[in-house]
């Protein structure tokens, strides 16, 4: 059995790490001769808005799925509608709604899942109303195309709305107030074809600059995990989802507060790899195709560090005891995940402790409480 992954960054890398125990084999779709999915499977290179590829991906595969959110959903949507095509999990509708920030927000409300307080701006007396009845301090982001801190800016005052305005680009943008936030947390559950679900244990993320550098699973109070879990299973089954889906949250004084979701495997979940009996990834193909879903329970406490922009040498990580290495065979740039490493210990003080050992070299600057 076939899977086609449009995408062929590190995520669909992982999925077919994760599938080939199973005997599953994979083809890739992605515009980049140098995806890091070209290290482990065969890659059609070719734009993602170009039908052609589609095509031929859905000829040779039984389903398709995605690694980025950040694709076509028009191009989704024409191959949907013709015949014989293979099956695109997870629905384009829920990947149309994680690609719009607005329609995001207004799912979010719709569920009665909380939110920001936000407005939709498209015009500079938006922008100027906006400032009026949500206040200042605010976050501006482009409705679309925003990852990764990407697409958008903190803003005081009503000057720096104007200057964000200009350097934005004057696009349809969100504006929304700043969240004094405690932590920030995810959830990261999966629905298969027959509805069955499960649940990972929730993870608390530490960024920097707009990027995730370090996960601590499982993390908080079961409250938070519990609430969590209901937020998202009203989303899995709004969209009658199939595969994996996450919900990003800001924490304030133990109220969870959705900012984002992402149709696909997450940034958060890779240490299921090693921490849990079956990892983000392979429940992502066993709910695509329709196997029973695996267990998600966790085999200690683990944390998962980001590597960003440079690879530290590998025998600098390798000399921590214990510690899992994934190099994702990726230029370097700065901003660029270029890798993950994840630690699995018995207690959640053992893990803080070498995660702060691993982060004092790899990424000093970040503090852990």
């Amino acid at each position: 059995m076939t899977v086609g992954v449009i995408g062929g960054g590190q995520l669909g890398r992982m999925l077919a790490l994760a599938g080939y125990p199973l005997g599953l084999d994979f083809l890739f779709l992605d515009p980049s001769r140098e995806a890091p999915a070209g290290r482990v499977a065969p890659v059609v290179h070719g734009a993602f808005t170009d039908p052609q590829p589609l095509k031929w991906l859905s000829r040779e595969c039984e389903v398709l799925t995605f690694d980025w959110e950040n694709i076509s959903v028009e191009a989704l949507r024409k191959h949907a509608s013709g015949a014989r095509r293979a099956r695109i999990c997870p629905p384009v509708p829920a990947l149309a709604t994680a690609q719009d920030r607005v329609a995001e927000k207004r799912l979010f409300e719709r569920l009665g899942i909380p939110t920001t307080r936000w407005r939709a701006i498209s015009s500079r007396s938006q922008l100027e109303r906006a400032v009026r009845e949500v206040g200042l301090p605010a976050v501006i982001k482009t409705r679309r195309m925003g990852y990764d801190g990407k697409g958008q800016m903190r803003i005081s005052t009503a000057e720096e709305a104007q200057q964000a305005w200009q350097s934005l680009g004057s696009v349809p943008l969100l504006y929304e107030e700043w969240i004094p936030f405690d932590c920030e947390v995810s959830i990261i559950g999966a629905r298969s074809t027959h509805g069955q679900t499960v649940f990972y244990p929730l993870n608390g993320n530490v960024h920097a600059d707009g990027i995730l550098r370090l996960t601590r699973a499982p993390f908080g109070p079961g409250r938070w995990h519990r609430t969590a879990v209901e937020y998202l299973t009203r989303c899995l089954e709004h969209f009658r989802y199939v595969g994996v889906l996450t919900i990003e949250f800001f924490v304030r004084q133990g109220r969870l507060i959705a900012n984002e979701m992402a149709p696909r495997v997450h940034n958060s979940g890779h240490w299921t790899i090693e921490g849990c009996a079956t990892s983000q990834f392979e429940n992502h193909l066993r709910a695509i195709l329709g196997l029973p879903l695996g267990s998600t329970r966790p085999n200690g406490h683990s944390a998962m560090i980001n590597l960003i922009g440079e690879m530290p040498a590998r025998e600098q990580l390798l000399e921590f005891e214990g510690l899992h290495l994934h190099d994702y065979s990726k230029e370097p740039r700065p901003g660029r995940k270029l890798g993950h490493c994840t630690l699995v210990e018995d207690s959640a003080s053992r893990r803080d402790r070498l995660a702060r050992r691993v982060l004092a070299q790899v990424a000093p600057a970040v503090r852990v409480s």
